[in-house]
C-alpha cells in the first residue's frame, strides 16, 4: 500500500512512541484484577508467560492475550506495568484470536442468542467481523446491520430488548452535541447499550500507521467524508479503497482504542447474564 500510495500529502513519518512518567512495576500474580489500559478489558490474571499475561472477564468469562508491552494497565486506580514473575518458568505463549482473545481448540460455533450487535454498515461489519468473528461465533452473538442509526428506534420498537435479548449497539461520530449522541441518549437502555467512537467513519478506526500515514486527511465540512479520502489516497472507488485498508488489519492491534474498548464493552453487554 505504501508503494501505491507513492510520496505526496499522505507520507510523512509515522507516530513515534511517547514519553511520559514511568510506572510501578507489578509483579504478575494469578488472581490479579487490573484493566489494559487500551482496550478497556478488564479481568483477573488466571496465567502468563514470557512476554504476555491472559485475563479473564469475571462478567462474562471470556479470555483474552494481552503482551506485556502493550500496557499500561490499571491496578485500582493506578496506572502500572505488568512485568513476569522471577524465578516463574517460560511457557509458551497460547494461541489467540486476532481479537487477542485465547482460541477454544476445535470450538463450533454457538446456537445463537437471542440478543444482538448493531453496526451501522457494512464496512463496520467486515471490520467487527475481521477482528472479532472468532469471539462472535464462540459467543453466539449475531452481528446485523442498521444501515444508519437513523432508524435505530423503529429497530428497537420491532426488537424489543429484554433481559434475555439484549442490544449493543456500534455507532460513529458519537461525541457530545452530534446527532449521533443525541439519539443514543434518548434510546439507551438497561437493554440496550450503545457505544462508539468519536470518529466520523469506522475507516478512521484504523491506526494511520498501519496504512502508511502519519494521520488521517481533515475533509472539509459539507463535502462527502469517504470522497474526500479517495481523493487524498488517489483511488476513485471507495470499495476498492476500503478493500486495500481492511486487508491491511491483523488483528486488535491495528485499531484504535476507542473502537477496541466500545466493542468489547458491546460484547460484556450483550453476554452479560443478568
Amino acid at each position: 500500500m505504501t508503494e501505491w500510495m507513492g510520496p505526496g500529502i499522505l507520507s510523512g513519518p509515522v507516530d513515534g512512541p511517547g514519553s511520559g512518567r514511568v510506572c510501578r512495576e507489578v509483579e504478575i500474580q494469578p488472581g490479579l484484577v487490573v484493566t489494559h489500559l487500551g482496550s478497556r478489558f478488564t479481568g483477573v490474571v488466571v496465567s502468563s508467560h514470557e512476554g504476555g499475561v491472559v485475563l479473564r472477564s469475571s462478567s462474562t468469562g471470556l479470555k483474552r492475550h494481552f503482551a506485556l508491552n502493550s500496557g499500561p494497565f490499571l491496578l485500582g486506580l493506578e496506572k502500572i506495568t505488568l512485568v513476569g514473575r522471577k524465578g516463574a518458568s517460560a511457557a509458551p505463549p497460547p494461541t489467540r484470536t486476532a481479537s487477542g482473545s485465547i482460541a477454544v481448540k476445535g470450538a463450533t460455533a454457538r446456537v445463537a442468542r437471542a440478543g444482538r450487535l448493531l453496526v451501522e454498515g457494512v464496512h463496520d461489519a467486515e471490520l467487527v467481523e475481521k477482528v472479532w468473528g472468532d469471539d462472535l461465533r464462540v459467543d453466539g452473538i449475531v452481528v446485523e446491520r442498521l444501515d444508519g442509526i437513523d432508524v435505530l428506534g423503529e429497530v428497537l420498537e420491532a426488537f424489543g430488548p429484554s433481559a434475555d435479548a439484549r442490544l449493543g449497539v456500534l455507532v460513529d461520530h458519537l461525541v457530545p452535541g452530534s446527532k449521533e449522541s443525541r439519539i443514543a441518549a434518548q434510546l439507551a437502555g438497561p437493554h440496550v447499550a450503545i457505544c462508539g467512537t468519536p470518529y466520523v467513519d469506522v475507516w478512521q478506526a484504523i491506526r494511520p500507521s498501519v496504512v502508511g500515514i502519519s494521520s488521517w486527511p481533515v475533509i472539509p465540512p459539507g463535502r462527502p467524508w469517504k470522497e474526500g479520502i479517495c481523493e487524498a489516497f488517489r483511488e476513485p472507488s471507495p470499495g476498492r479503497l476500503w478493500k486495500q485498508l481492511l486487508g491491511r488489519v491483523r488483528s486488535y492491534a491495528d485499531l484504535e482504542p476507542s473502537l477496541v474498548g466500545a466493542v468489547e464493552s458491546l460484547i460484556d453487554f450483550v453476554t452479560e447474564t443478568v
